[in-house]
């Protein structure tokens, strides 16, 4: 048998990769000097769910079986997020020395973890586009990611950022702020409720996203809007489509 280790001496020393001190950086960077603070809000998404189910029903198939197209809940969160933005660009900003930026395009970097840590690649022009480009987008850029191959107009910019974690069981999270962006959204995993139905109870699905803002660009007056009109896209699934 091996023997047992010594107590502060039996330690693997890992050197740090170039893209591990990149993201050590910025996240500091976000940390020290972005005043962060946090909105956490319940969305109901049986709604969704139900629809997303129906699409990728529909969804051709080719000679193999292989579907056009296979919809996730972050595909329909990416674009409710988009059409928030573009109806509060105010989120949609970055804090300059002597200005505040407020962008005129929705580009959408999504946190995706690869084999050298995480990376945000982007969905462009997010609020222009339709789920399922979207999801086949995502997908495309995740790929990429987990082999290496991004390019670094893919991950680099973006105005907004979403992190999801559902699918790891975690309720809830705040993430950190991409600089120089000013909020970043962080969804937790859907879980079922026993809730009032008309005259008695009924089972909804709901999600927690915690929205992480810049205090010096976004107040919380108008990060809660922003969470609500989220809301509003997110348990109306069907106003995305239009």
């Amino acid at each position: 048998a091996a023997p047992a280790g010594v107590a502060g001496t039996d330690y693997d020393e890992i050197p740090h990769t170039q893209v591990r001190k990149v993201i050590a950086s910025r996240l500091v960077e976000s940390k020290t000097t972005v005043p962060h603070y946090y909105l956490t809000m319940d969305v109901c998404v049986t709604e969704l769910m139900a629809l997303r189910e129906k699409l990728n029903k529909q969804a051709k198939k080719d000679k193999e079986g292989t579907p056009a197209y296979k919809l996730s809940v972050n595909d329909f969160i990416i674009k409710a997020c988009a059409l928030a933005l573009r109806d509060h660009p105010d989120v949609n900003t970055s804090w300059m020395d002597k200005f505040i930026r407020r962008y005129n395009y929705v580009d959408i970097s999504v946190a995706v973890a690869s084999p050298t840590g995480l990376i945000t690649p982007i969905v462009t022009d997010a609020d222009m586009k339709g789920l399922t480009a979207i999801s086949n987008e995502v997908k495309d850029l995740a790929g990429k990611a987990k082999a290496g191959k991004l390019l670094p107009h893919e991950f680099q910019g973006g105005t907004f950022s979403v992190s999801n974690l559902g699918m790891f069981g975690i309720s809830s999270f705040s993430a950190i702020i991409n600089p120089p962006q000013s909020c970043i959204l962080a969804i937790g995993a859907a879980e079922e409720r026993v809730v009032p139905a008309g005259e008695g109870f009924g089972v909804r699905s709901f999600v927690k996203v915690t929205l992480s803002c810049d205090h010096r660009t976004v107040d919380g007056a108008v990060g809660a809007a922003f969470l609500q009109s989220l809301k509003a896209y997110l348990e109306e699934p069907s106003s995305m489509l239009l």
